[in-house]
C-alpha cells in the first residue's frame, strides 16, 4: 500500500511513518516543516525506496493536487495539525487555518483524486483527530464514539470542525473515510514543549519542573508507538464511515504522571536526586479540562487491538530514548523559541546555562 501521510516530520506522524514502512508500506511524507516538525524524525527511514519526502504545506491546494497526481496513493493518513493548547489560546488563527482549512483542502484533494481515478472502493481517506473534541470528564465516565462533541479550547475546536468536515465529505460526496480519536500521546521525538519531555529536560537540567494548577488533571497516556500500530490496524481494517476511540488505558493524575518521571530518574540518574524536589505549581491554563478517558471497547470487539506498552514501562522507555538521544533534543532548547510566556502561563525553563532553553507546560 502506498500511503500519504501529512505531518510525517511530526510526532505522531513520524511514528506511523516508521512503523509504516518497517511493515512494508510505501509512505509519502508530506510536511510544512514548522517549529515542531524534524526530519531527523524519520531520518531511520529517510534512504528506505519505500520512503519520499514533498515539502508542502496543506493549506496549497495546487501543490497538493501535484503531488496526488504525482505519488498516485492508495491512503491518505491525516496527521498535519496545530495540536498545542497553550499555543491556541494565544493565537487561534493559525489554528483554524491549519487544522479547519487545511483539512477541507486535503478533503477536496482527495476527493478530486479519488474520482479521477474511478472512485476507487479501496481508497481511504484516514483522519486523526484528538479526545480533547469531547471536552472535560467528571471523577468517573470514559469517552466514547457517540459522546457529545464539547471542546474547550481553540485547539479543540478547530479539531471538532475537522473531525465534522470529515464526516460531512463521506456523507455528501461518499469519500471513503476513517476517523480516529485519541488520548494523550508521549514517547521518542516528543518535541520538548509537552508534559512529558518537558519534565524529564527540566529535571536532567535541575530546573523547576512546572505543574499546573494543583496537578490533578487526569489524562489516559497511550505510548506513540502503540498509537501507530493500532491507526495502520484501523486503516487497513477499520470500516468506512466509522470513528474508532484509541486509548492507552494508562489512566494518571499529571502530578503523578511527574513523580513517576521523577523517581525513574532518581534510579538512572541518581547524581540530581531527588527530582521531585523540582516540582513547582503554576497557576492554571485557562478552561483546562479536568479528567479525559477512553472506552477502547469498539476497536478492541471490532479490530482486536489493545495496547501493549503499560505507562510505567512507556516512561522508562521515553526516559532512555531522550537520555541518549541529547544530539536531537539539544539543538530545540538552543533556538531560544520557548522563552515567551503561552497560554497566559508562565513557560518554566529546562535549558542548560542560561534562559535560552525556556519551554512551556503542556
Amino acid at each position: 500500500m502506498k500511503i500519504l501521510v501529512t505531518g510525517g516530520a511530526g510526532f505522531i506522524g513520524s511514528a506511523v511513518a516508521r512503523l509504516a514502512i518497517a511493515r512494508g508500506h510505501c509512505v509519502v511524507n508530506l510536511d510544512a516543516l514548522t517549529y515542531a516538525a524534524n526530519l531527523e524524525n524519520v531520518a531511520s527511514v529517510a534512504g528506505s525506496p519505500l520512503y519520499a519526502f514533498e515539502h508542502a504545506n496543506i493549506l496549497d491546494r495546487p501543490a497538493l493536487s501535484r503531488i496526488f497526481a504525482a505519488h498516485r496513493p492508495d491512503a491518505v493518513m491525516h496527521l498535519a495539525a496545530e495540536s498545542h493548547v497553550d499555543r491556541s489560546i494565544d493565537g487561534p488563527g493559525v489554528f483554524i487555518e491549519t487544522n479547519v482549512n487545511g483539512t477541507y483542502n486535503m478533503l477536496e484533494a482527495a476527493r478530486a483524486y479519488w474520482t479521477a481515478e474511478g472512485r476507487p472502493e479501496a481508497f481511504r481517506f484516514h483522519h486523526i483527530s484528538t479526545d480533547e473534541v469531547f471536552g472535560s470528564l467528571g471523577e468517573t465516565g470514559k469517552f466514547s464514539e457517540d459522546s457529545p462533541y464539547d471542546p474547550r479550547s481553540p485547539y479543540s475546536a478547530s479539531k471538532a470542525a475537522s473531525d465534522h468536515l470529515v464526516r460531512a465529505w463521506h456523507e455528501t460526496y461518499g469519500l471513503p473515510v476513517v476517523l480516529t480519536n485519541c488520548s494523550n500521546n508521549y514517547g521518542p521525538f516528543h518535541f520538548p514543549e509537552k508534559l512529558v519531555p518537558l519534565a524529564i529536560l527540566s529535571a536532567l537540567h535541575g530546573r523547576p519542573i512546572p505543574v499546573y494548577g494543583d496537578g490533578g488533571n487526569v489524562r489516559d497516556w497511550l505510548y506513540v508507538e502503540d498509537h501507530a500500530d493500532a491507526l495502520l490496524l484501523c486503516l487497513e481494517k477499520g470500516q468506512v464511515g466509522r470513528s474508532y476511540n484509541i486509548g492507552g488505558e494508562n489512566e494518571a493524575r499529571n502530578i503523578n504522571l511527574v513523580r513517576m518521571i521523577c523517581r525513574h530518574l532518581d534510579r538512572v540518574r541518581p547524581d540530581g536526586a531527588p527530582h521531585e524536589r523540582l516540582i513547582t505549581f503554576v497557576p492554571d491554563r485557562p478552561g483546562h479540562d479536568r479528567r479525559y478517558a477512553i472506552d477502547p471497547a469498539r476497536i478492541r470487539t471490532e479490530l482486536g487491538w489493545r495496547p501493549s506498552v503499560t505507562l510505567k514501562e512507556g516512561l522508562r522507555r521515553t526516559v532512555a530514548w531522550y537520555l541518549a538521544n541529547r544530539d536531537w533534543w539539544q539543538p530545540l532548547l538552543d533556538r531560544g523559541e520557548f522563552g515567551a510566556r503561552l497560554g497566559t502561563g508562565p513557560r518554566m525553563l529546562a535549558g542548560a546555562g542560561d534562559s535560552s532553553g525556556g519551554m512551556e507546560v503542556s
